[in-house]
């Protein structure tokens, strides 16, 4: 709540000593929040008689990393360990002290890749925010060879679909660049929540922020529901029409995932 310090948030220049949101900071504050609703509804899918092993895949900064931490543990008092993995080593040497400064035990920062991450072998929920391009791919694999109960992701550049997206009869639409980037983002979107889905995961595509305050506001949820669900003829069709061919997919098929 705005009013209430937290320490991660004031160290980060989100809100002050007193727990006001610093005034260039709103967004982020209302993000944060945004995210833990997202969080909040599927709270029951997480174990409480056990640890709940989180990954947080290309975590950058950290706010929502270490706003989930506060947020399961202080307030939820649920039993979690929480990994967050970047590139940037600097990055990643100043989350694990602040980590450490505010005594997170089970908060821990790692240099490496989304796409070489070996580090656990059981993971109950992956998270993945502003992945680039099939970044965000390679996490939602991972996420369902783990069979991970939940996964939140927030995609991010979507070149792959753009470049390859061609259709006669859409040509007069596709022909005004912007209008065929986002629409190749939307499909790109779409198409990773129907695989979700063929590897038996309850999806949504939801509004993560309001558009005007960043362009990246699709937020896929999924639930682990060991039912299959959606039609891998039907995601076939579009993708022949299209001319697509995605990393997800080609992950899922060398994993045996999908027919």
């Amino acid at each position: 709540e705005e009013g209430i310090p937290v320490p991660f948030l004031v160290e980060l220049g989100v809100q002050t000593a007193d727990g006001q949101v610093v005034h260039a900071k709103y967004d982020k504050f209302r993000q944060i929040n945004r995210f833990l609703e997202f969080i909040e509804d599927v709270l029951p899918k997480l174990d409480r008689d056990r640890e709940s092993v989180i990954l947080d895949f290309g975590c950058g900064k950290s706010y929502l990393t270490f706003a989930m931490y506060y947020y399961f543990r202080e307030l939820k008092k649920l039993d979690v360990n929480i990994i967050g993995l970047d590139l940037k080593e600097d990055v990643i040497a100043i989350c694990n002290g602040l980590a450490e400064k505010y005594g997170y035990e089970k908060l821990h920062f790692y240099q490496g890749d989304i796409a070489s991450y070996t580090g656990r072998d059981e993971v109950d929920m992956v998270v993945t925010l502003h992945a680039c391009d099939t970044a965000t791919d390679y996490a939602l694999e991972k996420a369902v060879k783990w069979n991970a109960k939940v996964i939140l992701s927030v995609p991010c550049c979507q070149h792959e679909v753009n470049a390859q997206l061609k259709n006669d009869r859409m040509q007069p639409i596709f022909k005004y660049g912007i209008i065929k980037e986002r629409m190749a983002a939307l499909m790109t979107d779409a198409l990773r929540a129907n695989l979700l889905e063929q590897a038996g995961y309850e999806t949504q595509i939801l509004e993560f922020i309001e558009l005007e305050h960043t362009p990246k506001n699709l937020l896929i949820r999924a639930v682990k529901t060991d039912k299959k669900q959606g039609n891998m003829d039907a995601y076939k069709k579009v993708c022949d029409e299209f001319g697509i061919s995605t990393t997800l997919a080609r992950l899922q098929e060398h994993e045996g995932m999908t027919v």
